[in-house]
Formats: structure tokens, C-alpha cells, sequence
């Protein structure tokens, strides 16, 4: 190509296209407008749901079918994605089988149970638990003397029903085994709670049973308990 030619190329004006973007404007600049002056004028978009603070953004999600095409999916809500945890026992059931009271029952509800074997159950952490002015100011976490009573209150539970020869007014420990504590329990967390039966001893009155208590999946502790079941007049 001659040099005239390419310095003629070369002075040839470069094709822009205008970006189809609206201009951005700070949002301290809405401090300054007047009051008659409409939002539109300042943020174009406003009444785009993209725009934070005014309108509820949608989610969406791209997903790649098995045809290789790009299809572009709403995604649900986070407050709407995480199920409730289900109800076998509520707190008026519990009450009716437990002795425990406030501050020391530390079940709030059953989510399984299979009579005779096996029961699960919550323990809702919160900041207004009463021991977490105590344990600790600065760094509220669950004493493990406590997930350790919560477990034997979920046993409890399991070995006060007319299955397992219970029914009686009252449980006690008789002995705990093999209790390791893996990870903290905060304010916030749901200790989820589960009890086996492993032995039951129907003419001492004694529970052999296996527990473990998790958060978010993760186990936080377990152990073996030994309760005895007894009527609660002497």
C-alpha cells in the first residue's frame, strides 16, 4: 500500500458508538438539587430495579443447557431458599414431658423422633440466653456444661415415654463418657441435637445413650450418657 494511501487510512476517523449505559451521577449531588427538580434528571435510571436503595433488585443466574445455549434463570431469595425446621414436639409438649423450667430448659423443639431409638431437637442460641453475661461479655459462647445438659434434656425426652418404661416425674445423670467439645457455639447458632439409645436396663431403671449436637452440619460435641429415670420424691 503507497504512503499516501495508509496516511490517509491512518487520518480517517475511528467509528465510535455511544455506550448505551446511562451517565452516573454521586448520590451527593441529590443533596443540592432543588425540591422541584424530578430524580430522573440526576439518575436517569432511577426507575430501573437495578437502582440499590430505590427498588428491590432482582437476582438472576445464568445456567448453560445441555445444548450449550445460555439461559438466564431468577434466583430465589435467600429469606426464601432456607426451610423451616419441622415440628414433632413444640414447647407445650415439651413442658408436658419435661420438669425443667426457665432458665434451665434448653430445648425448644423437636424436629425428630422415633420412638423407643432416636430423637433430634433445637436449641435456638441467643444473645439473651441468660449465661452470656457471664460467658463471656466480650465473647458470648454456649458453656459446654450446657450443650452437655441440652443433650441429656433431649434424652430425657426420649427415655420419659411409656416405650422405653418411662413416664416417671423426673431423670438424672448417673454418668457421662467420651464428651469432646470440636468447635465453640455462639449467639445466632441452632444447636441441633441428636440421642440414640444404645442400652436401656428396664430393672435399674437405666439409659445408655449416644449423642452428638452439631452446627450448620459440623459436630460441636458428643459423648455417651448414662441417665437413670426416677420419681422425683426422694
Amino acid at each position: 500500500m503507497e504512503a499516501s494511501a495508509m496516511a490517509g487510512f491512518l487520518r480517517s476517523p475511528v467509528p465510535t458508538q455511544r455506550s448505551k449505559i446511562p451517565d452516573l451521577f454521586p448520590l451527593s449531588s441529590l443533596s443540592h438539587r432543588s425540591k422541584n427538580m424530578p430524580l430522573s434528571l440526576f439518575m436517569p435510571n432511577a426507575a430501573s430495579p437495578s437502582v440499590i436503595g430505590l427498588r428491590r433488585r432482582t437476582s438472576f443466574g445464568i445456567r448453560c443447557s445441555a445444548d450449550g445455549a445460555l439461559k438466564v434463570e431468577e434466583q430465589i431469595p435467600i429469606e426464601k431458599r432456607i426451610p423451616a425446621f419441622p415440628t414433632v414436639m413444640d414447647i407445650s409438649k415439651i413442658r408436658e414431658i419435661l420438669p425443667h423450667r426457665f432458665p434451665f430448659l434448653l430445648v425448644d423443639r423437636v424436629i425428630e423422633y422415633e420412638a423407643g431409638v432416636t430423637a433430634v431437637a433445637i436449641k435456638n442460641v441467643t444473645i439473651n440466653d441468660n449465661f452470656f453475661p457471664g460467658h463471656f461479655p466480650e465473647r458470648p459462647i454456649m458453656p459446654g456444661v450446657l450443650m452437655v445438659e441440652a443433650l441429656a434434656q433431649v434424652g430425657g425426652i426420649l427415655m420419659l415415654q411409656p416405650e422405653v418404661g418411662g413416664s416417671q416425674n423426673n431423670f438424672f445423670f448417673a454418668g457421662i463418657d467420651k464428651v469432646r467439645f470440636r468447635k465453640p457455639v455462639i449467639a445466632g447458632d441452632t444447636l441441633v441435637m441428636r440421642m440414640t439409645l444404645i442400652k436401656i436396663n428396664k430393672a435399674f431403671g437405666m439409659v445408655k445413650m449416644e449423642g452428638k449436637a452439631y452446627v450448620g452440619g459440623e459436630v460441636v460435641c458428643e459423648g455417651e450418657f448414662l441417665l437413670a429415670i426416677g420419681s422425683g420424691k426422694k
